[in-house]
């Protein structure tokens, strides 16, 4: 088994953050999006700025 790394899907609604997470770690990406929607809200919308981060830290995918 190769080596995983934390990358931007392919499969996106955005920038592929979301998809990415999940698929690293083998959830389901539209409960991900949902809880990451809902996070976002009740944390006075603080989920844009770490989402924003994640875009750019985290590779696009090859």
């Amino acid at each position: 088994m190769g080596e995983r790394k934390l990358t931007r899907s392919n499969n996106r609604m955005l920038a592929g953050v979301c998809a990415g997470i999940a698929e690293y770690f083998d959830w389901d990406v539209t409960l991900l999006r949902i809880v990451y929607v809902l996070a976002t809200i009740f944390t006075a919308f603080s989920g844009v700025i770490v989402y924003i981060i994640l875009w750019i830290l985290m590779p696009e995918r090859k």
